[in-house]
């Protein structure tokens, strides 16, 4: 999530209460969002709902913003803890009461696997790159959140840290292990 030059003074307004500032930030910022979500839930659809729950957070949150962190961390921050209520609402919504799963779901479409943004120039990379993040989606949470954040968020492990809630070393950890499950899945699917 890129920081624009309009950011810092439409946050102020914004945490101030101006309504029309707010709407601003929202609307700079939604392509942002929703592609981090995205990148987490793996389908339009989800990405949407994910997105449209952010900002409606935001709308109760940004008062509360003290530009103690970057503006963007802390919008990554907010992304971050709505996509991963909504992945463990998701899981939960799997299970039924006597513990037996559920497999009740839409009926997948083609369009489900399109990223919103095209990552690459050829289709054969953009079938890797679906590839790919359908992986890591399946990797162990911590080592799926430190990868998003850094590889698909362009985020530094500092970053990557604060939003998680982790020292630096773990993130780098997180990530070390995730690469080389990473690089066995891909070789195996080969």
């Amino acid at each position: 999530m890129g920081k624009e030059p309009l950011d810092d003074d439409l946050v102020q307004k914004a945490a101030a209460g101006c309504e029309s500032a707010f709407k601003a930030l929202v609307v700079a910022r939604y392509e942002d969002i929703y592609r981090m979500a995205w990148r987490w839930v793996g389908s339009r659809e989800e990405a949407e709902d994910v997105a449209q729950d952010v900002c409606i957070k935001l709308a109760g949150a940004i008062r509360g913003f003290r530009g103690q962190a970057e503006f963007s961390t802390w919008l990554h921050r907010v992304t971050y803890t709505v996509a991963m209520d909504h992945l463990r609402a998701r899981r939960r919504s799997l299970w039924d009461r006597g513990g037996q799963i559920l497999i009740i779901r839409r009926p997948k479409s083609r369009a489900d696997d399109v990223p919103p943004e095209p990552t690459s120039p050829t289709p054969e990379d953009d079938v890797i790159g679906q590839d790919l993040w359908r992986e890591v989606r399946a990797l162990p949470p911590q080592q799926r959140d430190a990868v998003l954040l850094v590889y698909g968020e362009d985020l530094s492990h500092a970053e990557a840290a604060e939003i998680m809630g982790c020292s630096e070393s773990t993130v780098s950890g997180h990530l070390h292990t995730a690469r080389k499950r990473l690089k066995e899945r891909l070789v195996a699917a080969g």
